[in-house]
């Protein structure tokens, strides 16, 4: 078993399936050594898609859960397309949250995903980030995250 297998089972993180694509892209492409992996929405561990606003009908804590989700998923789509321990560092995580003009704390929202990269990968998973509010995403999702990772040859 890889070393990150044997974390993720040792931290009892259940990853879930990778999510097929719901338009015209492809999950992850891999090249010069980047694998650059689509937006992933947040579903939950019963495999229902986290929706609503946050700030409205969603508050923060719902909103940094839905960030985790889409972490795992994330994590999930590297799975399929190569071997964990292939990830030589988390680059980028980009996180749009559906929010409220209002609500200004997308940062914390991210901070789910961001958390959870470094609980699965250790320093390794420590990346650069932005955070950014949007009115909506797609099928009312509460939060999709995109990610850029360097792997290993």
């Amino acid at each position: 078993m890889s070393q990150i297998e044997t974390r993720l089972a040792a931290e009892g993180i259940i990853l879930p399936a990778p999510a097929a694509p719901v338009a015209a892209y492809v999950p992850t492409v891999l090249v010069g050594g980047l694998l650059h992996i689509s937006g992933q929405l947040p579903f939950a561990a019963d495999g229902a898609l986290m929706t609503g606003k946050i700030g409205d009908t969603r508050d923060l804590a719902w909103g940094a859960a839905a960030a985790e989700r889409c972490a795992l998923m994330l994590v999930a789509q590297i799975r399929a397309a190569l071997d964990l321990d292939r990830v030589e560092r988390i680059v980028k995580l980009g996180a749009f949250v559906a929010s409220t003009p209002d609500f200004t704390d997308q940062p914390k929202v991210a901070n789910g995903a961001s958390e959870m990269m470094v609980r699965i990968f250790g320093d390794h998973g420590r990346h650069a980030r932005s955070a950014v509010g949007v009115p909506s995403l797609p099928l009312d999702a509460s939060v999709e995250i995109d990610a850029i990772i360097a792997v290993r040859a």
